[in-house]
């Protein structure tokens, strides 16, 4: 059944095209925003986060932190860990480790009163109605606005940055000369992306005011930025098999990196920081027209994204919209937790995390640390600690022993070792990883048989998750040569370095592709015979077809940066004060009406003509059409809009609000 015609429902005379209809303005400069001393980059991961920033003088040199406090040993902890904690009167305590570790040594009665979150990202991208109302759920199951608990994260690593540069600079550090960089997956859906700018106004990040003082970077394209940029004792080869700075790639690509990052400390250090120079060789060997696909392996999300090279100055050009899913590291946290449930019960499991929440955090830091030891080639058993708590709770809950449930539970796979803990052999833990690789190996799959993918000159595999020899073993299976694999070293750092360097130039990225079909309602003169009878609206004895979807841009165009389509419309009523001109998205092509199954209202723009002077008759004596025209520019992270009376010059701009229900 067709959707009611929002039209008719509102009573509202709407805007009818005048021709032409489509004034397209393809532009080549890239929007001059305001000057900055340093550009700060945020990277907000599902299971880690971190920042980085860079001089606008010094644009090549990167400084990264070094380590956090309160690391965990055989982890790189130049990240820490997005996991947040709220005091029990919900105010901010701290991030990090050092939330994790204060938890952690809370007393369990005390424990259950706090607020802990972790691994909340992906909450904006599972939340089908994400709207500035959203709750998360806290380890202890309390509830708080989301957007609260994004707003703290964002608001700690302002902290944490300014009191960086302050103590560099001597002096107190203005944030008004930082440009501030967020990154977000490329496949997230709009709300979130403006979810994010959101809690970066709450955080006092920047304001409604000066909104070009944040940039939303799409966490594949900082890798692609930052990977073009590599040296080659910076990266790993995994088709070459030769030795890349002094040690073999195939005794063990994780072993490798080790050594090869000792190599890459040859850069200033500060007290906290490392300094990376970025101007690298890898350059040498990309040509115009190369093409090159970014897998990003995050904890939460697989980013796909491909693009290709235009020289001479290097920019780049999305050849295919960002795909992938929710397919990051943590399936694999979730697949363990299954595993548990089928040896000790589920409903063991769900009591056991809410009566000692900090004891189930230490058990999954527990079983962190074993995963990342998991190798194709791996023979001998990995063990995970059961925390105290964890079997003295069994015994009061179930009257038996740990040891026994594993013996009834026919898993014959994990046995109890005497000293405390899951001895899980290694086809155990691989077939923990089977799904989420499947799936991220599909996804490549199908990437590589698509038309716009052929001669793909490197792949390059980057985030944390990247660094997993099950992992890069399945990627080198399905490409089978195709193309070369390459790692960077430090991966789970480089959409962050990248991030910095976006910040530096956000023109880099000069054509991007359109994730969704965008356009307006309007309303078109009624042609019997073209249009359908339950879209025929008469007003004063004008006969129009309404809801007719005027496409701006449809899913999956090129889009230049800064390009701006421009359409001229006029009032269906001469005399109309208050033009509302609604703005429409869709996530296929071709669109014929604004009650199409799948399209949804995502802006309005509101001008308002009282007060001004109607335009001059005519020269044949009745009334001018006014013309009313909107502007839409694409091609950035985000889109602009917005819509000018010809006559006055009066204008409206609105920012297209995907968060209001």
């Amino acid at each position: 059944m067709a959707a009611p015609s929002p039209a008719k429902s509102m009573g509202d005379p709407g805007i009818t095209p005048l021709s032409p209809t489509h004034i397209q303005q393809d532009t080549d400069e890239t929007p001059s925003g305001p000057s900055f001393t340093v550009v700060v980059a945020i990277d907000f991961g599902t299971t880690s986060s971190g920042y980085a920033y860079a001089f606008a003088k010094e644009p090549e040199c990167i400084h990264t932190m070094r380590r956090w406090e309160g690391g965990d040993p055989g982890v790189s902890n130049q990240k820490t860990p997005t996991t947040i904690l709220l005091t029990p009167d919900r105010k901010f305590h701290s991030f990090g480790y050092a939330a994790r570790d204060f938890y952690h040594d809370l007393d369990p009665t005390e424990s259950k009163q706090w607020l802990y979150y972790e691994k909340f990202k992906m909450k904006l991208h599972t939340t089908a109605n994400l709207s500035i109302d959203t709750d998360l759920h806290a380890a202890n199951g309390k509830r708080t606005k989301a957007l609260d608990i994004f707003a703290y994260a964002l608001a700690f690593f302002k902290e944490q940055a300014l009191k960086e540069l302050s103590d560099q600079a001597g002096s107190e550090f203005d944030n008004t000369d930082v440009r501030w960089v967020i990154t977000v997956p490329a496949i997230w859906k709009m709300p979130a992306k403006q979810f994010m700018r959101e809690a970066a106004y709450k955080a006092n990040l920047v304001s409604r005011d000066n909104p070009e003082q944040l940039i939303i970077a799409l966490e594949p394209e900082a890798a692609s930025i930052y990977c073009r940029k590599l040296r080659l004792h910076q990266m790993v080869d995994l088709n070459t098999k030769t030795t890349v700075n002094g040690y073999n790639p195939t005794e063990n690509v994780g072993a490798g990196m080790a050594q090869a990052k000792d190599l890459t400390r040859r850069n200033r250090q500060s007290r906290t920081f490392l300094v990376e120079n970025v101007i690298g060789e890898l350059w040498s060997e990309l040509l115009e027209g190369d093409r090159y696909v970014v897998v990003d392996c995050g904890g939460g999300t697989v980013d796909l994204t491909v693009h290709q090279i235009r020289m001479p100055e290097g920019h780049l050009k999305e050849l295919y919209k960002a795909s992938g899913g929710p397919y990051g590291s943590i399936g694999i946290d979730y697949e363990f937790e299954k595993l548990l449930c089928k040896i000790f019960g589920q409903d063991f499991i769900d009591q056991f995390k809410i009566k000692r929440p900090a004891a189930w955090v230490d058990l999954m830091i527990a079983f962190e640390s074993r995963k990342r030891a998991a190798a194709p080639e791996r023979t001998n058993p990995l063990n995970i600690n059961l925390p105290f708590s964890f079997i003295d709770y069994y015994k009061k809950f179930r009257g038996h022993s740990v040891e026994h449930a594993l013996r009834k539970s026919n898993v014959d796979f994990v046995k109890w070792s005497s000293q405390g803990m899951l001895r899980m052999n290694p086809d155990a833990m691989n077939a923990l990883f089977k799904s989420t690789i499947d799936h991220i190996i599909q996804h490549l799959t199908e990437l590589f048989d698509r038309p716009e993918v052929t001669d793909i000159k490197f792949l390059f595999l980057v985030g944390g998750f990247a660094e997993s020899p099950l992992l890069q073993r399945a990627v080198q299976d399905m490409l089978q040569g195709r193309s070369r694999i390459i790692i960077p070293h430090d991966v789970g750092l480089t959409i962050l370095k990248g991030a910095v360097l976006f910040g530096l130039d956000p023109g880099v990225i000069k054509v991007r592709r359109s994730p969704l079909t965008y356009g307006v309602g309007v309303l078109n003169r009624w042609v019997d015979g073209k249009h359908p009878a339950d879209k025929l609206l008469v007003k004063e004895g004008t006969r129009w077809c309404t809801d007719v979807f005027d496409t701006f841009i449809a899913a999956d165009q090129s889009v230049a940066l800064g390009e701006t389509v421009k359409r001229s419309y006029t009032p269906a009523r001469p005399t109309q004060q208050i033009i509302v001109i609604h703005v429409y998205c869709a996530e296929k092509e071709g669109v014929g009406f604004i009650t199409d199954p799948g399209v949804r209202k995502c802006g309005t723009l509101r001008l308002d003509l009282s007060g001004t002077d109607p335009p001059p008759p005519a020269p044949g004596g009745g009334p001018t059409r006014r013309e009313i025209q909107t502007h839409m520019q694409f091609g950035d992270t985000e889109i602009r809009a917005m819509a000018v009376d010809v006559a006055t010059s009066r204008s409206v701009k609105a920012s297209i609000d995907f968060l209001s229900q």
